[in-house]
């Protein structure tokens, strides 16, 4: 209860406070930053993808402004050699403002990543462009089968249905790629999952019917109970090492990653970084609210 609390108001302390704690969930603000993480991670035997934060935008011009961005990331990656690839979120190239010119600029970039052997994985956000965001998936993928994936959401009712009808895009050789986590927006109980364990045991169902379907995973989570009912899974099916991998936030659980890590599994870090780091992590900490815990760590050990 009290995390809670504290969660809810700390968004109102002044950011240098703020950073004192996001900092380790964070690889700086700027690319040079995150490169020199990924190469930690990479020489760890972890791979990456690099989430450069933002998302709804004013405007178009800013839209196009990310589009060099991520020209910029991508080539980063090439040039360090970095074991890895990107995120990118539509609403951070203006889907809610221009539909179609949003779908032209992530085009480009994934075109430009695709000509680079970099890989694209496009993000889910709230329930209002889910429908777009699978519609933008479908469209990249029929075009760059290899070089695109999606994430999805276990806590949204629609999610069974949603990855059953992609299933008809998959194609031999290149099977589709999803990115399976819990999901964190706040959406109303008409069509997301408000219980603890339903979400959970809707997760292993998607992983089931993912494994199924022969899609390749990439097990997003943190959660203890869902990682080894992942093991259980991948062991019924005797997956292949390389059939999945394993996802985890920069910095969150840091010893169950390694212990994923130490018994043979694939794992790849999302790596943040950005000037608006801010809103990334008090959305984290609302979603977690264990984390005030470092803040309180933090606040008793500087005295």
């Amino acid at each position: 209860m009290i995390n809670k609390l504290i969660a809810n108001i700390i968004p109102w302390f002044p950011k240098p406070f703020i950073w004192q704690f996001s900092k380790k969930y964070v690889a700086g603000e700027t690319l040079e930053t995150a490169m020199q993480v990924s190469r930690e991670l990479n020489e760890k035997g972890m791979m990456v993808t690099i989430d450069m934060l933002g998302e709804f935008i004013k405007n178009m011009n800013e839209a196009r402004d990310h589009e060099t961005s991520y020209y910029g990331i991508i080539d980063a990656i090439t040039t360090n050699k970095i074991k890895g690839g990107v995120s990118l979120k539509p609403t951070f190239f203006g889907l809610t403002i221009d539909k179609e010119e949003s779908y032209t600029l992530i085009r480009n970039v994934v075109k430009y990543a695709a000509e680079r052997s970099c890989f694209v994985r496009i993000d889910m956000e709230d329930s209002e462009c889910t429908t777009d965001e699978i519609e933008l998936f479908r469209k990249l993928k029929a075009e760059f089968p290899k070089d695109v994936g999606l994430v999805v959401q276990a806590y949204l009712k629609r999610t069974t249905n949603d990855v059953l009808a992609l299933q008809d895009i998959q194609m031999n050789g290149t099977p589709l790629n999803f990115r399976l986590c819990k999901g964190i927006y706040v959406e109303p109980e008409k069509i997301a999952y408000k219980d603890y364990q339903r979400v959970r045991d809707n997760y292993l169902a998607l992983l089931e019917q993912m494994i199924k379907a022969g899609n390749y995973v990439a097990i997003a989570t943190h959660d203890r109970y869902l990682v080894e009912g992942a093991i259980n899974l991948i062991d019924k099916y005797k997956l292949p090492k390389t059939a999945y991998e394993f996802q985890m936030l920069y910095g969150v659980t840091p010893n169950l990653r390694d212990e994923i890590v130490a018994n043979g599994n694939r794992m790849r870090i999302y790596v943040p970084y950005g000037q608006d780091w801010f809103g990334y992590c008090t959305r984290r900490l609302k979603e977690n609210p264990k984390m005030t815990s470092d803040i309180i760590k933090g606040i008793f050990v500087k005295g």
